[in-house]
């Protein structure tokens, strides 16, 4: 598997950003990407369960990275529309597997989908996104080593 970049101050993968998730994201095949995650309990909504405002954000990432392309040359996009489906509680202090995949990939647009499952192989939440392309006038004015944008190592 080969890892995606992380940024400084995602909130996703920011490995600098003091309550991110700090997610280290794996391509395990072109489309196709993969992490895992434990949830700390502050983090939670109810009792045991992610909140599921996290719970969207994740799905989200995921959906975009899985069609963000090659690293060295990444595909920036937006979400336009994002759907997400929670299926059943997911849990904060237990391991779960996270999963997205292209579904479609356009010159601007792309459509992506993700899945969070639990030790036991469940699917608890998914979402399917629309993803847009961010212009090209507002990647020239980003900087991604100001970003910080690499692959660190572990």
């Amino acid at each position: 598997m080969k890892k995606q970049p992380n940024s400084l101050h995602c909130f996703i993968c920011g490995i600098e950003n003091p309550i991110g998730l700090k997610l280290k994201i794996f391509e395990s095949d072109e489309g196709f990407i993969e992490t895992t995650y434990t949830a700390p309990e502050h983090f939670q909504g109810y009792p045991g369960v992610l909140h599921g405002g996290i719970v969207a954000s994740i799905l989200d990432e995921i959906c975009g990275r899985a069609s963000m392309g090659d690293p060295s040359s990444p595909r920036f996009m937006f979400t336009g529309k994002l759907e997400v489906r929670y299926r059943k509680n997911v849990p904060i202090g237990r391991p779960l597997r996270i999963i997205g995949k292209t579904i479609k990939s356009r010159e601007k647009t792309a459509e992506g989908w993700a899945g969070i499952y639990n030790e036991e192989e469940e699917l608890l939440a998914e979402a399917t996104a629309l993803l847009i392309e961010v212009p090209e006038s507002l990647i020239s004015q980003s900087d991604t080593d100001t970003l910080g944008w690499k692959v660190y190592p572990d």
